[in-house]
């Protein structure tokens, strides 16, 4: 009578992981390197590319930093220069209100 244990009435042996080919395992194994050394290069390759975008990003900072030094400074001499005329404006002003009132 046939039944789940087979007909010596013992269940049916399995492979065990032990018993994988070793060539299997070594293949499995090779796979995983394979994908580790390529992932790695994949890392490596964005860390060169961002690296080189950070770079290039400092230096358009830089740049911009010094043009905004430069804005900057010309800010203040337009600031002096317009205090100044204000000035020399209220002067003469005055001196016509003057000569009006006389």
């Amino acid at each position: 009578m046939n039944s789940l244990f087979g007909e010596s009435g013992e269940a049916p042996k399995r492979p065990k992981k032990e018993d994988t080919a070793p060539v299997e395992r070594l293949k499995e194994l090779d796979t995983k390197i394979t994908a580790a050394i390529n992932k790695v290069k994949q890392l490596k390759e964005e860390k060169a590319a961002l690296e080189s975008k950070v770079a290039s990003l400092e230096g358009r900072l830089s740049d911009m930093e010094s043009r905004l030094a430069v804005k900057d400074e010309e800010v203040r001499r337009l600031s002096s220069e317009k205090l100044t005329i204000k000035d020399q404006i209220e002067d003469l002003l005055g001196e016509l209100e003057s000569i009006e009132s006389n």
